[in-house]
């Protein structure tokens, strides 16, 4: 008799597949940052080059602030070591040059031509460290008339297209409640790191990779650009719903909350009918069809909303998993830490913070069988390994001190 295999052990918590990787962050705020977390979160060895006198200014970000303390800088600079030097100062690049000579990737989101102006741009560096891979996020990318402009995440999501389809019909181009453009800038970026190292193993050489925020949010905007050119139809802003995809949407349940269900292929629609005890929606021809359901989508809306209505949350939940009907809560944290889906798979992880204690924030993702990452530390005080890390590029304390003295780190 021939035994299963059994399924590859995880190696210790925090290794992760990018473990023995060094990467150089010189970014600040998000869009760079982001990309140097999930290099970090993966294992990568990640240090942060700060300015001595204030540090990345997200450590003071945040409606919340406890005990000084920046929750955003928690998770964004999670996982890496700050190292402060003074990169305005000819002797902070000559140390930085040090630190990226051995290193495999350098992450910045500066505006182009700063890395320039400091005798490290791309050609410089790649003469000091043929096998770098260079991650450069900006808001217009490295070239184009638009290059040197300032450009955040917002002027990204405006210009890819994202602001205009986002929000009611009836309002103003909105945003989102989250740095979207940053974000989505950022693990473009990731993705063109892990492609441009993979390449390496091939070609010994290292490449620079372009992520410009405004063509992060063009990439996710699905068929926008072809629907406009050959059809001349323009996405509008439309609410909690897609036009003609029916049902899918936002429901009302008895106890005020709400309850996303997307019932809108046959199969599951003819699961919905079932379950609201009217089967006879599935094969009546108003809603039988998605073409049909998609015409009749306000109606069709009506009718379920008078349904979930007279349901609590609860019975409304039981109903739609007996059915098997794709639904979920509208979670806010206090739901995501009380849900046994995300305690189950740990997707909320505790770590200890040097003042807060015991931190909880978003696990690392996506999970790998054998070599999963995981967090680390929070995000660390300023300077925190500065001795440390330069130490391995020959500055001894004694010149450390003077460096302090001088303002350099």
């Amino acid at each position: 008799m021939t035994t299963a295999p059994e399924p590859p052990q995880p190696e210790p918590a925090g290794s992760g597949p990018l473990e023995g990787l060094r990467v150089v962050e010189v970014g600040q705020l998000l869009a760079g940052p982001f990309c140097g977390q999930l290099l970090g979160d993966l294992g990568a060895d990640v240090v942060k080059i700060e300015d001595p006198s204030r540090g990345d200014p997200l450590r003071q970000w945040g409606r919340e602030l406890p005990k000084g303390q920046s929750l955003w800088w928690s998770v964004v600079g999670r996982n890496k070591k700050s190292v402060t030097l003074n990169l305005r100062e000819p002797e902070g690049q000559d140390i930085a040059r040090s630190l990226i000579a051995g290193a495999d990737v350098l992450v910045e989101n500066f505006r182009p031509g700063t890395m320039e102006r400091w005798g490290m741009g791309y050609e410089a560096l790649r003469e000091l460290n043929p096998g770098l891979v260079m991650v450069r996020v900006s808001g217009f990318g490295q070239d184009g008339p638009y290059a040197e402009r300032p450009g955040y995440g917002a002027i990204g999501e405006a210009m890819g297209g994202l602001r205009y389809v986002v929000g009611d019909p009836s309002t103003p181009p909105s945003r989102m409640g989250i740095s979207i453009g940053d974000t989505l800038a950022a693990m473009f970026a990731t993705i063109g790191a892990l492609a441009a190292l993979r390449e390496r193993d091939v070609s010994g050489r290292g490449q620079m990779v372009d992520s410009a925020i405004y063509e992060a949010v063009l990439g996710v905007m699905e068929s926008l650009v072809p629907e406009w050119q050959l059809t001349g139809y323009q996405r509008e802003r439309t609410g909690a719903v897609l036009p003609k995809i029916a049902p899918s949407n936002v429901y009302p349940t008895k106890g005020g909350t709400w309850m996303l269900i997307a019932a809108n292929q046959d199969t599951v629609f003819a699961r919905l009918a079932a379950a609201m005890g009217r089967p006879d929606l599935a094969t009546d021809e108003r809603y039988a069809t998605h073409l049909a359901r998609g015409e009749r989508q306000v109606e069709l809306d009506t009718l379920i909303g008078e349904f979930t209505s007279e349901l609590e949350a609860e019975e409304l939940e039981a109903l739609l998993v007996e059915h098997s009907v794709p639904h979920g809560k509208i979670f806010r944290p206090v739901e995501m830490l009380a849900d046994p889906q995300f305690a189950a798979r740990e997707s909320i992880t505790e770590v200890d913070h040097p003042v807060l204690g015991g931190l909880k924030m978003q696990n690392v993702f996506p999970r790998l069988s054998r070599t999963a990452g995981g967090v680390r530390w929070p995000g660390a005080p300023l300077g925190e390994h500065t001795e440390e890390v330069l130490a391995e590029v020959g500055i001894a304390a004694d010149r450390l001190a003077d460096l302090r003295e001088r303002g350099l780190v």
